[in-house]
C-alpha cells in the first residue's frame, strides 16, 4: 500500500506551478513568468511548497551565461546557448508539500529553508542534505535570505581562523554575504575594516565594522596598512594590489565577484585563477572557499541567529512576478544586503 508522502507527491505532481523562467541567455528581460507542471521528484528529494527565495549573484551570472568560460567549466549549469535548468533561484524557504520514497528526514507541513533547484517559483525541488529546520521565530522572508550568503560568510570568515583581536577587512561589506561576515567577524573578537560604497557607512557601523572604508574616495589597496585577514567579496582589484595589504602569514580569501556586463570572457574568475598560480609563492594563504548549504552547516547559522550573532539584513521584498526587475535591481544598483522574492 502506498505510504501518504507518496500519494501527495503524485497528486502534486500531475498539478502546475508559476515559475520565473529562461530558454535562452540574455538580460532580465529573457525571463519570464510561465505556468508549467510541478516539478518531479527523485527518491531523495523532497518538494517545497516556497514562501520566499533570494537573489544572489549566482542567479544573473546563469542567467547571463557570464563569464563565458563558466559555459565550457560548468557544465552542470550550463549550456551553450541557455542554462540547464529552466528556473532560476536557488534560496528557499517554504513548507514541505511532498517527499520522495526514500526520505525519511523530513515529512509534509514541517517548515525549512535551504537551497533548492528553481526556487522563484510556487514549488521547488531540494535534496534532503540542502534544508534545515527554519529557524524559532523567523520570517520566512529572513530565512530566505540566508543559506547561500550565510553559508559563504561562514566559510569565509572561519577558514582562515583570525585569532581574537586580529585585524580584518572585507570588501563589499555591505552586500548578501559582506553583511554576514562583518556580524560573525565581529563574533570571532577581531578588528573589522568595512568597505563599502557612501550609502552603506552607516550600515556597516551598524552590523558592528570598527572602521569604514568609502571605496569612492579612498582605495584600501593604497593606504600602506596591511591585515591579517583580506575576505574579497568584489574581485575588483588585481592580485599585485591584494597582495600589498594582507600580512606575511595571514590570509586572502576569495569568493565570487564581477559585475554584469564586464569581464565577460573570465570575469572574476581570471582573479582566482590567478591567485591558485601565484599561492606557492606569496607570504600567506590564499583560501577560496566553495559554498554549499548542508544541513549541519544550515544549523549552525540558525544558532548563531539565536544567540543573536547574526541576522539578516533585507534591502526589498517584491513579488514573484517582479523577479526580473529585482534582479536588475541587484545587477545595476548594488543592492544594500539582499533582495527577496516573496511567493506566498
Amino acid at each position: 500500500m502506498d505510504t501518504l508522502p507518496q500519494r501527495a507527491s503524485r497528486a502534486v505532481a500531475a498539478g502546475t506551478t508559476l515559475a520565473i523562467t529562461q530558454s535562452r541567455y540574455g538580460s532580465p528581460d529573457a525571463l519570464s513568468l510561465t505556468r508549467g507542471p510541478t516539478p518531479r521528484l527523485d527518491p531523495d528529494q523532497v518538494l517545497v511548497r516556497v514562501h520566499a527565495a533570494s537573489v544572489n549573484a549566482r542567479d544573473w551570472h546563469i542567467m547571463r551565461g557570464e563569464p563565458t568560460l563558466a559555459r565550457l567549466l560548468d557544465r552542470k549549469s550550463f549550456s551553450l546557448r541557455g542554462p540547464r535548468d529552466a528556473t532560476r533561484g536557488t534560496d528557499v524557504a517554504g513548507v514541505v508539500q511532498a517527499v520522495g520514497s526514500d526520505v525519511t528526514a523530513w515529512r509534509p507541513g514541517d517548515a525549512v529553508f535551504g537551497e533548492g533547484t528553481g526556487t522563484f517559483a510556487e514549488h521547488a525541488v531540494a535534496s534532503t542534505d540542502q534544508l534545515a529546520t527554519l529557524p524559532t521565530g523567523m520570517t520566512f522572508e529572513h530565512a530566505a535570505a540566508l543559506p547561500l550568503a550565510g553559508t559563504t560568510a561562514l566559510l569565509c570568515v572561519t577558514a582562515p581562523n583570525p585569532a581574537p583581536g586580529s585585524h580584518v577587512l572585507i570588501n563589499g561589506a555591505s552586500g548578501g554575504v559582506g553583511t554576514l561576515a562583518v556580524q560573525l567577524a565581529k563574533s570571532m573578537e577581531v578588528h573589522v575594516t568595512a568597505v563599502v560604497s557612501p550609502r552603506n557607512l552607516r550600515l556597516a557601523k551598524t552590523l558592528g565594522a570598527d572602521r569604514v572604508i568609502d571605496y569612492t574616495s579612498s582605495d584600501f589597496t593604497d593606504q600602506g596598512r596591511q591585515y591579517d585577514v583580506v575576505i574579497d567579496l568584489v574581485g575588483n582589484h588585481r592580485l599585485r594590489a591584494l597582495r600589498r595589504v594582507v600580512r606575511a602569514g595571514g590570509a586572502l580569501v576569495l569568493s565570487g565577484g564581477g559585475t554584469s556586463g564586464s569581464g565577460r570572457t573570465v570575469g572574476p574568475m581570471r582573479l582566482l585563477m590567478g591567485a591558485a598560480v601565484a599561492a606557492r609563492f606569496l607570504p600567506f594563504r590564499v583560501l577560496t572557499p566553495e559554498a554549499r548549504p548542508t544541513t549541519a552547516g544550515l544549523g549552525r547559522i540558525a544558532e548563531l541567529v539565536a544567540a543573536g550573532d547574526l541576522r539578516p539584513v533585507i534591502d526589498r521584498t517584491v513579488p514573484l512576478m517582479g523577479t526580473p526587475a529585482a534582479i536588475r535591481y541587484l545587477e545595476t544598483e548594488h543592492a544594500r544586503a539582499k533582495v527577496v522574492i516573496t511567493v506566498r
